[in-house]
């Protein structure tokens, strides 16, 4: 079979020199790759052009229900990819991890849209005030770059590295060309044939390399941005590359490295904490067959625990049946190729020169289900040292199998320096039912470190593990494990988005970003905007309410009706050095008494009171003063039906600014309506 790439909207075959792939387990040739003949430059034209201009007219609801319904267009297909996955040497939990785990970073990213603007930008931060009287302000608007991403992904994940990637830059309203790593691009091949097929992306929103991409970086431009997952050395030698310098494209890269996982001084055989250690070890050094970019690579242990670590987790290793996924009773699969089982064996032959393996033997070791002459196996590898500040390869070269080191340390202060002996890691995580041991190795450690798990029974059946990166948080370290930052919820969108920097009145910026700026102008009409359907706001709009005068018996009430009793409100013989003159209202019988004079009560679009955002109490309200209420639309942002008997509805942001009779505002605060629309179609 020859895999296809997909390439300005057609599958076709690469020309010239296949790259055969096996299958991991039994040795067969399964597939043969191969791009020659691709135009990378016409490839990214055909994004830029194509797929670019559609995604960013999109707004960043619609691009998000997209990826939701790619999502559960997936998931009923899932049962396929698990047949291919299984030719890669996966078992079981392996291709879950990459399959559904992708899958779920498409749910994860999609749920985001409701952190965005129902727009195809996203307007930052808070409002800069540039000016005495306010009429010349400054915001930061954030637009979708009009480039494309090239995503150069690794081979031990072909599916969840994808996933991870475009389901980012998607969100973002930018196209993507992914690059997986050709020996196992046969499953990557296979889930992208379904998503074309699906038409749920637009075109040119989606392109596919199976064989080699040498020479696309040579067409980057600077709205491009390229990211990539695998080794160090290869990733600088990408970083380097001229053009990305020439045109400062942003370039992510997300190395191997070093991670570790450390032993608390409290959990000592016999706690919880204790077998979690060695259940979590065990478990990273076997799932994917240790090739995971966030596996543990160096267990560090107090000293006088190091005996008690190496015969517990020996004995789990031991346990830990090799062979064919197929076969019950197997926990462990091969390795992605014979590639990978040779490179693994030299590392293991260099770390072998400065400390000794006390657990597994690169050749003899049981295989069940398969022949070991013809499958990609190795088992698995610890290894002791006694002296890591003087033998100090284990934090410099890294087997990427199922290897581990085991290492001691005296002290706290020796655990965290060990740990960042690795010269910058995806992950390292600590178990310990001490919060003081915890403290102290997060703030010493996080600078080298891009995700730390601190695991103890408290969280132990609802953790996702040491070697699991979540879409919502980031992804990446610094130093050896490249610098960059993947996924991280919103900052992962934020990554494929130009921040800049407006200036203009307010009237003008509000026009520009669609949200009502404080200070702008304000339009009245005679219907009341709760009388409104959703279609029919407009932002800008506003009420100017009817006022009302303070009075004691509005605080006294408002305390007990509330219950709160505070001497600043009740006690006019307490105020002596505060910055009270007098009993002063509650802020939130403002806000109440706000609500009383804003909303209109019969019955209408508005469905109800959706939340409450920004309030700030900013001016003291004393009897005798009196308040009234500037109630306007600020932003809308539509919402999608559930099912079929669903309202078709939104939510409206309204500004309430409450001032007094001098003009001068007092509070203000954001409300969220849930809206009908008028076209419930």
């Amino acid at each position: 079979m020859k895999l296809q790439n997909y390439a300005q909207g057609q599958w076709v075959e690469g020309s010239g020199k296949e790259k055969p792939l096996f299958d991991a387990i039994t040795g067969e040739q399964i597939a043969t790759a191969s791009s020659e003949g691709l135009d990378f430059a016409a490839m990214m034209d055909y994004a830029r052009k194509v797929g670019g201009p559609t995604l960013r007219k999109m707004t960043f609801q619609e691009r998000g229900l997209m990826l939701k319904a790619l999502a559960m267009h997936l998931l009923t297909l899932k049962a396929k990819y698990y047949e291919v996955s299984a030719k890669t040497g996966a078992t079981k939990v392996d291709s879950w991890i990459d399959i559904e785990g992708g899958i779920g970073n498409l749910f994860a990213n999609a749920s985001l849209r409701r952190q965005f603007p129902d727009e195809p930008f996203y307007v930052d931060g808070e409002t800069a005030p540039l000016s005495k009287n306010g009429t010349f302000i400054g915001h930061h608007i954030m637009v979708p770059k009009q480039g494309v991403a090239i995503h150069i992904n690794a081979f031990n994940f072909p599916i969840w590295g994808m996933l991870e990637k475009i389901a980012v830059n998607l969100m973002a309203g930018v196209p993507a060309i992914v690059k997986p790593a050709t020996l196992t691009s046969f499953l990557t091949e296979a889930m992208v044939k379904d998503i074309i097929d699906s038409n749920i992306l637009p075109a040119g929103a989606l392109q596919l390399i199976c064989g080699s991409a040498n020479g696309i970086l040579d067409h980057v431009t600077n709205q491009d941005v390229v990211t990539f997952t695998g080794s160090a050395s290869t990733g600088k030698m990408l970083k380097a590359h001229p053009r990305l310098l020439e045109e400062a494209v942003p370039f992510n890269m997300e190395a191997d490295s070093l991670n570790a996982s450390i032993l608390g001084e409290d959990a000592v055989p016999g706690t919880e904490e204790f077998d979690l250690f060695i259940k979590e070890v065990q478990r990273e050094m076997t799932v994917k067959a240790g090739q995971k970019c966030t596996a543990v690579r160096r267990i560090i242990v107090p000293e006088k625990l190091v005996e008690d670590v190496q015969i517990a987790l020996g004995k789990r290793l031991a346990q830990t049946v090799i062979g064919n996924p197929a076969v019950e009773g197997v926990r462990m699969g091969s390795l992605a190729g014979l590639e990978q089982v040779k490179e693994v064996k030299e590392k293991v032959a260099q770390l072998s020169t400065s400390q000794k393996i006390v657990f597994g033997d690169v050749d003899n070791f049981e295989v069940t289900g398969a022949d070991k002459s013809k499958g990609a196996f190795l088992s698995p590898i610890l290894f002791l040292n006694e002296n890591p500040f003087t033998n100090t390869d284990c934090h410099n070269i890294e087997a990427f199998g199922p290897v581990s080191t085991i290492i001691p340390y005296k002290t706290l202060d020796e655990a965290i320096e060990l740990a960042n002996m690795g010269k910058g890691s995806l992950v390292c995580s600590i178990v310990t039912n001490d919060d003081k041991i915890a403290k102290e190795f997060v703030l010493g450690a996080a600078c080298m470190h891009g995700r730390i798990l601190i695991l103890n029974a408290a969280c132990a059946k609802e953790s996702t593990g040491h070697g699991s990166p979540m879409p919502l948080l980031t992804h990446g370290g610094p130093g050896r494990a490249g610098g960059g930052e993947e996924m991280g919820g919103k900052r992962g969108i934020l990554h494929y988005l130009q921040r800049t920097a407006i200036q203009g009145s307010p009237t003008m910026i509000t026009n520009i970003t669609n949200q009502y700026q404080y200070g702008a102008e304000q339009t009245e009409f005679d219907r009341h905007v709760f009388q409104k359907y959703f279609e029919e706001i407009q932002i800008g709009e506003t009420v100017i309410t009817r006022k009302h005068t303070v009075t004691d018996a509005d605080i006294v009430n408002f305390a007990n009706v509330s219950g709160d009793h505070f001497y600043a409100h009740v006690d006019a013989t307490s105020l002596e050095g505060t910055i009270f003159e007098k009993n002063v209202a509650h802020g939130y019988w403002v806000l109440s008494k706000a609500a009383g004079l804003f909303v209109d009560g019969k019955k209408g679009p508005v469905l109800l009171n959706y939340g409450l955002d920004e309030c700030r109490f900013v001016k003291p309200v004393y009897p005798g003063m009196t308040i009234g209420v500037r109630f306007t639309a600020k932003e809308k942002i539509s919402q999608e039906k559930k099912d079929e008997t669903d309202i078709k509805k939104g939510i409206v942001k309204f500004l309430v600014d409450v001032y007094d009779e001098t003009g001068e505002t007092v509070a203000l605060a954001t409300i969220l309506t849930m809206v009908k629309f008028k076209n419930q179609d």
